[in-house]
């Protein structure tokens, strides 16, 4: 028995508890259902750890490297796919890391800029998964789609496993690293000079950013990654008022997304990566559109 599988032996009865209360007539089974209860444990670990890992991404400019590390773990889901892995998240684990290793190394070396690599491995990578399938993938009888897009009926217990496993060491690295962390992301000279290991903390960071991307890949799928990694952290900036509190609402924003993208996907029969893109997508929208216009009204007028 995986930890993944532990784990859901724990929260089995609280989902049970709660399914009761839950609106809707198909909703409820996900906290009923072995099969929806994997996928629902599974999307809230990876949103409370996609909105910490996001925090530290947009305060660093780095939101275009989770859609990147997404592409790439796509080319690895896709060799784990011919190759008959029984768990092609592994695969995807293996691209993801390595890239996310090179990426940072160009970078730091005055190679590359951090978008020029970044979107070499992101078409690079994504063409390999493409020729990949099409040359070995006749008998393939996989939802590559789901892959693309987010399908949470594809996680079985080994990629429970997997997901349990990843999250939990992520956000254990992103805990103790969270002061050098915010150091590095404002002011790296600064954080060198005082002692900081600057090269070993970004190294380390790029690494647990390409392990969470390979978590979210079965929940909102390779092209819809941003959603749940970068738009609840940049709702919340939009109303925090601080770095503690910015990371406070991104994990409000993220819930909320994943629970109310999982509700009407089930009772509308849309796919659940999609919703819950566009439920985040709306959040933010609303959340601009009124700081806008609250901003408008309390603001003084100016002279002209």
């Amino acid at each position: 028995m995986g930890l993944g599988t532990q784990l859901l032996d724990v929260t089995s009865p609280v989902m049970e508890f709660l399914a009761p209360f839950m609106p809707g007539e198909i909703f409820p089974y996900f906290f009923t259902m072995e099969l929806f209860q994997r996928a629902m444990l599974s999307a809230l670990m990876v949103t409370i750890v996609a909105g910490v890992l996001g925090t530290y991404l947009l305060i660093q400019n780095l939101a275009l490297i989770g859609d990147g590390l997404a592409h790439v773990s796509f080319g690895g889901v896709a060799v784990g796919v011919v190759l008959g892995a029984s768990s092609p998240l592994w695969y995807a684990l293996m691209f993801s890391v390595i890239a996310a290793v090179l990426i940072y190394e160009m970078q730091a070396r005055g190679l590359l800029t951090g978008d020029a690599s970044i979107a070499i491995f992101l078409t690079g990578m994504l063409a390999l998964g493409l020729v990949t399938l099409r040359l070995g993938g006749e008998n393939i009888t996989t939802d590559i789609e789901g892959y693309l897009f987010g399908n949470l009926l594809l996680i079985d217990e080994s990629s429970l496993d997997l997901i349990t496993i990843i999250c939990l060491v992520s956000i254990t690295i992103l805990f103790v690293l969270r002061r050098g962390l915010l150091a590095c992301a404002i002011d790296p000279i600064s954080a060198r000079v005082q002692g900081l290991p600057v090269r070993a903390i970004g190294l380390l960071f790029s690494v647990t950013t390409a392990a969470v991307v390979v978590s979210m890949v079965q929940v909102v799928g390779v092209l819809l990654v941003t959603a749940l990694l970068v738009t609840p952290a940049a709702t919340a900036k939009l109303v925090g008022s601080s770095f503690r509190s910015s990371m406070v609402w991104t994990q409000i924003f993220g819930l909320s997304s994943v629970l109310l993208g999982l509700y009407f996907s089930a009772e509308h029969g849309t796919g659940s990566g999609s919703t819950i893109a566009l439920v985040a997508a709306i959040m933010f929208a609303t959340v601009a559109v009124c700081r806008t216009t609250i901003q408008s009204v309390l603001r003084p007028k100016e002279n002209l």
